[in-house]
């Protein structure tokens, strides 16, 4: 695979050659299309892709909805959706979480993860389950494959800090 990548960089950079001189030749003899090729590939960011705090705030309501019905790991987000308050607060770390990952201007001021989800005993499946529950939610809003993929390509490495160890199984006792 590194060969792969190694072998397409000098392709890559000729092809940004090209690229960047077609459009120097294009500005000069057309501005008003240098322009127009100039704001089609300066993409948004993915906040803006997303639709902004607001629409990330839609997301997050409905994901908690989803995880809230998910009897596969609603058990370990009782004690917060019991409270109010405490539920305020998550929702609104999440979407700060969200907003500040995809670029946006918000600052996520909770706790890291690790420190988060200590001893809480999550395990892989409970962490396909949070994620079977957002990509639902992002379906509801009709969220874009591409802009689906690029939140979770962001969220998705937390897992090894949300995920603990499997406990080790009992040894077996001794035969004789």
């Amino acid at each position: 695979m590194r060969k792969i990548l190694l072998a397409l960089v000098p392709v890559v950079t000729l092809m940004a050659g090209v690229a960047s001189a077609q459009d120097s030749h294009t500005a000069k003899s057309h501005p008003a299309k240098a322009h127009k090729a100039a704001a089609a590939t300066t993409e948004k960011k993915l906040y803006d892709r997303l639709g902004g705090k607001k629409a990330i705030t839609a997301v997050v309501d409905e994901f908690v909805a989803n995880v809230a019905a998910d009897t596969r790991i609603n058990s370990f987000f009782a004690a917060t959706a019991g409270d109010k308050k405490r539920l305020a607060k998550f929702k609104g770390n999440m979407v700060n979480q969200i907003c500040e990952g995809s670029g946006g201007p918000c600052k996520y001021k909770g706790k890291d993860m690790k420190t988060a989800h200590a001893g809480m005993g999550v395990q892989g499946q409970h962490f396909g389950a949070l994620v079977e529950d957002l990509v639902k939610a992002l379906d509801k809003f009709k969220v874009p494959e591409k802009e689906k993929g690029e939140l979770l390509a962001i969220l998705g490495p937390m897992q090894s800090d949300i995920v603990e160890a499997a406990p080790a199984a009992a040894s077996a006792p001794a035969t004789k």
